[in-house]
């Protein structure tokens, strides 16, 4: 309703009425308003207004007119000092005027002069008419602004697209390192263009690979930035040390200050091929599974530490296991067990470790693919909530020794 409120009698008015001086004949002025087809004439000269003649006024003096009557002037019939009203009047100020004064026409007077007359019929009707010109043109605005929105969109998209493709390219490792008693079965994906998961290796020598988990929190943008911050901290580290504890205790005091309000969780450990030891530290991420055929058992491995970025001298646990050929580990993001099926349940820690329990004879990838196709399947049509990532790596056997 602000556009009827925003139309006054200006809007509305006849301009320039028609408008006879008071000598004009009744009769004449009849045939002047059928001719118009206007239900009343104003009465007057030279802007100066004397009184108005409506419909109204004929039908009340005919019932008791004396012969002759169509040649009396029509100032024996007008209705003198008619109400008037200003033109800067808003709509329903110029209803209530009509309702209140009983009257279907009413004179629009501007400084002493006539400038224009408007009946109750061209109100409603002009109303209509100006309301939708007021529609047409904001839709039209409208539709201007929401096609600069929907090609804004269109860009924006596109450039997260572009920006998703170099940070798998540039954040992501192509492939994991080619060891002969590893098997690998990797799932990455991101619920938005540019995704928070990250995971990464580090080869420091010939018999030590470090394999690193992140999952910065939040989506898109800014998650992004933070994985890549952690990124860049990962391998400024590793080219000098691949001690669990210690490149998690780096990578956590170079993200203070970066992250603003958010925060990485991380899970790194370093397996030597030597000794087939897997040695681990944990920052606030969830456990990796230990998947071990051999006992038909999956194990929860985890250590005590605070996630990057939130206490600059937080410190990390350091365990180790070890590995058995056969043997395999998982780790992954929670946007795995956190995927809901329709009944808004989890897919949940149990279901995971009974599944790769179940594939655990089959190789890495194809126990990968058996997993991600059951997830799929729990979901059902209902999207994804997060970023997913899992990295399972499985020792085949213990190689050669290698020299001291």
């Amino acid at each position: 309703m602000d556009a009827l409120r925003q139309i006054t009698v200006r809007h509305i008015m006849t301009a320039e009425p028609v408008t006879v001086p008071s000598t004009t004949p009744i009769q004449e002025v009849l045939r002047l308003m059928n001719r118009q087809r206007i239900g009343a004439v104003l009465i007057g000269e030279n802007g100066q207004l004397e009184g108005i003649f409506t419909e109204r006024d004929f039908l009340r003096h005919t019932a008791e007119a004396t012969p002759g009557w169509r040649n009396n002037p029509v100032s024996a019939w007008m209705t003198r000092q008619p109400h008037t009203i200003a033109p800067d009047c808003g709509w329903e100020e110029a209803v209530a005027y009509m309702e209140q004064h009983r009257v279907r026409h009413l004179p629009v007077i501007e400084n002493g002069r006539v400038i224009g007359i408007v009946s109750a019929r061209q109100l409603m009707a002009r109303r209509s008419e100006y309301l939708h010109q007021v529609i047409t043109e904001r839709t039209e605005e409208l539709q201007r602004l929401y096609d600069e929105m929907r090609s804004r969109d269109a860009e924006l998209r596109q450039t997260m697209v572009v920006a998703g493709r170099l940070q798998t390219r540039l954040l992501l490792p192509a492939s994991p390192p080619d060891w002969r008693e590893l098997r690998w079965g990797i799932h990455y994906v991101s619920l938005d263009p540019l995704g928070g998961d990250y995971y990464d290796f580090a080869v420091p020598n010939d018999h030590e690979i470090g394999l690193l988990i992140a999952d910065a929190s939040g989506h898109s943008i800014a998650a992004a930035m933070v994985a890549i911050m952690a990124r860049f901290a990962f391998a400024e580290i590793t080219r000098q040390t691949v001690a669990p504890a210690e490149v998690l205790r780096f990578m956590n005091r170079r993200l203070q200050g970066l992250t603003d309000e958010r925060f990485v969780t991380a899970f790194y450990g370093v397996l030597d091929r030597r000794t087939r030891q897997f040695r681990y530290a944990n920052a606030g991420h969830l456990p990796a599974l230990w998947i071990r055929p051999s006992e038909q058992r999956v194990e929860e491995i985890t250590s005590r530490g605070l996630m990057l970025g939130i206490v600059a001298d937080a410190r990390y646990d350091e365990q180790v296991i070890a590995l058995e050929p056969g043997d395999r580990l998982c780790l992954f993001t929670d946007g795995l067990i956190d995927s809901r099926n329709g009944r808004k349940e989890a897919f949940g820690l149990d279901r995971l470790k009974q599944i790769l329990l179940e594939e655990s004879r089959q190789s890495a990838e194809l126990a990968m693919k058996r997993l991600v196709q059951s997830v799929d399947e729990f979901r059902g049509n209902l999207p994804a909530w997060d970023d997913i990532t899992i990295v399972m790596p499985e020792l085949l056997s213990s190689g050669q020794p290698l020299p001291e």
